[in-house]
């Protein structure tokens, strides 16, 4: 018998996946169509990158971020026309040593983020403070350190229409502090007497003066706006010798932001302060414990009490100076209860 031969289809086996494959690989791969003595391209990288997807940088972040360089710029153009001034001499101090180009350059711009930001101070009433002339701000003092000086000066400098100086009077033992006595200077206070008193409000100064003075700072937690005797009435007298009005100012905010819970009587007569406090966190947290609370501030200054209608023998009469010193007083912690009342929290106002 003859053998048949066997017939392999040309579309089939082997051969056929073969082709099969190769026209798939020409689908899948532009480049097998080219011709072969033509060069082969390099791939364009720019398609994959731009298909990558870019994270957008939301709107306030970027806000923020020019701000940032904004301020930054601000102050390395303040901190340069600063140490030019100085180099040359372009500034002025006057007879108790006041500098307000060191105030307005530098000791400000170191208090305003306290200000603004960690006790978001709001400020009322400072339309009774007068454009210009000497009168005499009286306000309560609390707080263990008196921070709240400050921020008044800060209040009155930023949103009086003038933006006046204020000039306080201070402890002696404020001036008697390495350093801070010549910064206490050259911000413009003083010492808390009737003479330098009067030169500053007969000169048509801001002055302002804390009559509880350390019995007011230094008072206890549990005694809090509670105010403290207002002493023997000097304000009233040097106010009565100039006709200068008074102007009663109320803080509130102060007493939260070192609450001091005790008193450690003979460190303190050791160190020859007045007292030294023991808060929740000081001296427990060392100097963490100095950072102070961010509690809600409200600063009230009340419409003018005018002495300017007495006789010039008026500075003389105990019985006035009590009258108007009391008058003072009970304007002030009136004024605390009535911003107390309306205050919910102590740190969100």
């Amino acid at each position: 018998m003859s053998e048949v031969a066997k017939v392999i289809p040309l579309h089939g086996g082997t051969a056929g996946r073969s082709a099969r494959a190769s026209q798939g690989s020409r689908e899948r791969h532009p480049s097998a169509y080219a011709d072969p003595r033509e060069p082969t391209p390099l791939l364009d990288p720019a398609p994959a990158a731009a298909s990558a997807v870019t994270p957008a940088i939301p709107a306030p972040l970027l806000s923020m971020i020019d701000d940032t360089k904004t301020t930054i710029v601000d102050q390395i153009s303040s901190v340069a026309e600063f140490v030019r001034r100085r180099l040359a001499g372009d500034y002025s101090v006057d007879e108790f040593g006041y500098d307000p180009h060191f105030a307005d350059a530098v000791w400000l711009p170191l208090l305003r983020p306290l200000f603004d930001k960690w006790f978001r101070v709001e400020v009322k009433g400072i339309e009774n403070i007068p454009s210009d002339g000497g009168a005499l701000v009286v306000a309560n003092h609390a707080g263990v350190v008196p921070v709240d000086a400050l921020m008044t000066s800060v209040a009155v400098r930023d949103h009086h229409p003038a933006h006046r100086p204020l000039r306080m009077l201070a402890a002696d033992m404020a001036f008697e502090m390495p350093g801070v006595g010549t910064i206490a200077r050259k911000a413009g206070h003083t010492l808390a007497c009737n003479p330098d008193a009067e030169r500053l409000l007969r000169t048509g100064e801001l002055a302002a003066v804390f009559p509880e003075g350390f019995k007011g700072i230094g008072k206890p937690f549990s005694e809090r706006y509670k105010l403290q005797r207002f002493g023997r009435g000097g304000f009233v007298s040097a106010a009565l010798r100039t006709g200068a009005p008074i102007i009663p100012c109320s803080i509130v905010g102060s007493e939260e932001i070192y609450p001091k819970i005790g008193d450690i009587t003979p460190l303190a007569r050791l160190m020859g302060i007045p007292y030294f406090p023991v808060t929740p966190l000081f001296p427990h947290l060392g100097p963490l414990g100095l950072i102070p609370l961010p509690s809600k501030w409200y600063i009230e200054f009340g419409k003018p009490i005018h002495t300017d209608g007495y006789d010039c023998a008026a500075f003389e009469d105990p019985m006035v100076l009590f009258e108007l010193t009391d008058h003072v007083r009970e304007t002030i912690q009136h004024t605390l209860y009535r911003l107390l009342a309306k205050r919910r929290n102590v740190f969100l106002g």
